[in-house]
């Protein structure tokens, strides 16, 4: 998205009275703009490709095709797809950290307040995607856990990194914006997401959420 063209959105859930209440709330900013709706995984590749959206927000759990497999056919089918958000009515979803290693952009609750899901979307849109610190340490939890039953110690998730791409993961991993990143670290917004750009390079990863775990599991080492 570029200018001030409103942010193309697309809902993506099988429930018609969430798709109602989310485009109800969504169409109230004038930076967002509704352009599609599908029922199921199903539909997901041929949506895309008719609206065209910034940002999807894809429903977890679906009948048919979930919506962990509908983001990996997606980004297997575009080399530069939107931004995947996913929808989930609990914190801990199991698919939730499988979305998010598979390279969703971050996920919302439900019946997360109104006011948070329009800015999670804005966000998304802008290529800031976030999750909430809370949320995020529920997701470390299933990482720790998974590493801690590991036999021998997994190597220093940010190795590779320099000193200044190392403190923007870990600021990333405090659910800061990259405007509070700058703020902590004397950067200004460019180059804090040069920064971010580069560690994701160096890491083979895709977002800032993935970059978080690793952080969070760096920091747990120390």
């Amino acid at each position: 998205m570029t200018g001030d063209l409103a942010a193309r959105v697309l809902l993506v859930d099988d429930d018609p009275l969430v798709r109602a209440g989310l485009r109800l709330m969504l169409a109230g900013h004038p930076g967002l703009d509704v352009v599609g709706e599908a029922d199921d995984g199903t539909a997901l590749l041929d949506a895309v490709t008719t609206h065209r959206p910034d940002v999807v927000l894809l429903d977890v759990r679906m009948p048919g095709l979930d919506g962990v497999s509908a983001l990996t056919a997606l980004r297997a089918a575009h080399t530069d797809p939107p931004a995947v958000v996913m929808l989930t009515t609990f914190r801990a979803d199991a698919l939730v950290l499988s979305a998010l290693r598979a390279g969703a952009a971050g996920f919302l609750l439900k019946h997360t307040p109104p006011e948070q899901i329009v800015a999670a979307v804005v966000a998304a849109a802008a290529g800031e995607p976030t999750v909430s610190p809370a949320v995020l340490g529920q997701l470390i939890d299933h990482v720790r856990l998974g590493a801690d039953a590991a036999p021998t110690p997994a190597p220093d998730p940010l190795d590779g990194l320099t000193d200044r791409e190392r403190d923007v993961a870990l600021a990333v991993a405090d659910g800061l914006s990259n405007s509070e990143i700058g703020a902590r670290l004397y950067l200004s917004v460019g180059s804090v997401k040069a920064h971010l750009s580069s560690a994701l390079t160096r890491l083979g990863l895709d977002n800032r959420v993935q970059l978080a775990i690793a952080a969070h599991e760096s920091r747990r080492r120390a």
